[in-house]
């Protein structure tokens, strides 16, 4: 079962780092078709933060068709995300990445920056160019999303 960790400081509205913690999980495995999401009631006793925030982010991952409310059950996945293979190329070559700068003295933290900074660059939008379909990396707020 998946455990959210809400940063109040990172600019992410609350309901967002939910989504995007759930597609994380969805991306890595750590979640798969048919589990069970922890209850608003749990997630509020871990984060404390007001369960309409919990309700808002599960009914957005349902809007997306990742996950299905069941009455009187909970919330249930229903579909995976794609994620690198572990033996992809590209996943080979982050891995290598990574420890190359865990070897350089880099901590998890700074590997993390960098590589935040890096997808910022690589994924910000160019004048002309569609918007990222997933809203990762995107901080921007509409009213009220801030919860």
């Amino acid at each position: 079962m998946v455990e959210y960790r809400i940063d109040r400081r990172s600019g992410v509205a609350t309901y967002l780092q939910i989504v995007q913690q759930t597609k994380q999980a969805l991306r890595l495995g750590l979640l798969e078709p048919g589990d069970q999401l922890p209850t608003a009631r749990e997630v509020v006793e871990t984060t404390a933060i007001n369960p309409n925030t919990v309700l808002k982010a599960y009914r957005e991952l349902e809007r997306e068709g990742l996950v299905e409310a069941r009455r009187g059950l909970g919330t249930f996945v229903r579909r995976s995300l794609g994620a690198a293979a572990a033996g992809s190329p590209l996943r080979s070559e982050l891995a290598a990445w990574a420890s190359r700068a865990r070897a350089s003295g880099l901590d998890r933290d700074d590997v993390a920056a960098l590589f935040a900074s890096v997808l910022e660059e690589q994924f910000a939008e160019r004048p002309g160019a569609g918007a990222d379909e997933s809203g990762a990396g995107q901080i921007n707020e509409t009213e009220g999303d801030k919860a």
